[in-house]
């Protein structure tokens, strides 16, 4: 065997050797996941914006019966604003305060889209419109999809972060710079979490 032709075979074994090391220790798993990841946060974000862009029609035909309600109006307009303008960069995947900066902006959006509906039930007019109960159907449709695309995601990044941790992925984690990714979180947590007080003497 001449010398080039030893260094092309030690080239090939060195790469063959090097593949199945990658590929026991996870490496190849880790590629899959995070692309996992990545797909269930692109369908996130798409629910998202698709609410945000109901939510002018909505506000529009709300104006139409309640215009006086300027006060809630404009804390929907205000809160999309803030939803519609935050940078959604592949970075916040990785980056715990920017998602939760992600899920707080979010967050006001929700609840004020929660006030703007408590409004509405005071003009029957308002709910009898037909474009209004259209709008409301396809936004109740909408938040139905942000939950189970907030599940899914939850679940990715799950199965994501248990292996981060895992031994001996976790090593390859640490070579490589794959660090535990942020989930979603309940906003009220430890208000939920504290048992409501009952009083039947009221």
């Amino acid at each position: 065997m001449t010398l080039n032709g030893f260094a092309r075979t030690s080239q090939m074994l060195l790469a063959f050797a090097m593949a199945a090391l990658l590929s026991g220790c996870g490496y190849n798993q880790f590629q899959t996941k995070d692309e996992a990841v990545k797909a269930a946060w692109s369908e996130v974000v798409n629910q998202y914006q698709r609410r945000a862009d109901l939510i002018p029609n909505l506000v529009n035909t709300v104006k139409g019966y309640a215009s006086h309600e300027k006060e809630t109006l404009e804390s929907v307009t205000r809160a999309r604003a803030a939803a519609t303008s935050f940078q959604i960069t592949p970075e916040v995947l990785n980056n715990p305060e920017a998602f939760q900066k992600f899920q707080q902006v979010q967050g006001e959006l929700s609840g004020a889209l929660s006030r703007l509906m408590v409004v509405a039930e005071k003009y029957p007019d308002l709910k009898a419109d037909a474009s209004f109960r259209d709008l409301q159907s396809q936004l109740e449709g909408t938040e139905n999809r942000i939950t189970v695309a907030r599940q899914r995601y939850i679940a990715s990044v799950q199965e994501y972060n248990v292996q981060v941790r895992s031994f001996p992925t976790n090593l390859t984690a640490m070579m490589f710079g794959y660090d535990v990714k942020p989930s979603f979180t309940v906003e009220n947590e430890k208000a939920i979490s504290t048992a409501p007080t009952v009083d039947f003497g009221k």
